[in-house]
């Protein structure tokens, strides 16, 4: 037996919260060269966490008969998504400099406060759900 909306729904929050707040402390391990970064939990906790969140997504999705490139604002959340992942991964490993670190590490924070932001108003453009 599946589980039901509200129990993947719960899932996938929790794993969200989790996967950013995980991504928040190793971008201050990263602001501090903190050896914590190199630690293997930093380093596999959040491959795990955004596992969960990726499938609790999925499932969702299926659950719910909504998809990408269908529902336009689950559309505008894949596309975001992609864009936290880069940012992430610019952030955290491929900026040259502290600076583009730092500004990929906020560009992302600000992309997953977006992301947030869409999946409550479910619109693409969630400020004028608020407007």
């Amino acid at each position: 037996m599946y589980p039901d909306y509200s129990t993947l729904k719960a899932v996938h929050v929790t794993c969200a919260a989790a996967s950013y707040g995980l991504f928040f402390a190793r971008g201050l391990f990263l602001l501090r060269d903190a050896a914590a970064l190199r630690a293997r939990w930093a380093r596999l906790a959040p491959h795990v966490v955004d596992t969960v969140l990726l499938a609790s997504a999925i499932a969702m999705s299926v659950a719910s008969a909504q998809y990408p490139f269908v529902a336009a604002w689950l559309t505008a959340k894949l596309l975001a998504l992609l864009a936290y992942i880069g940012l992430g991964m610019l952030a955290l490993h491929w900026g040259r400099t502290p600076r583009v670190r730092i500004a990929a590490w906020v560009a992302a924070q600000a992309v997953f406060l977006y992301i947030v932001a869409v999946a409550l108003a479910r619109d693409p453009a969630p400020w004028r759900a608020w407007g």
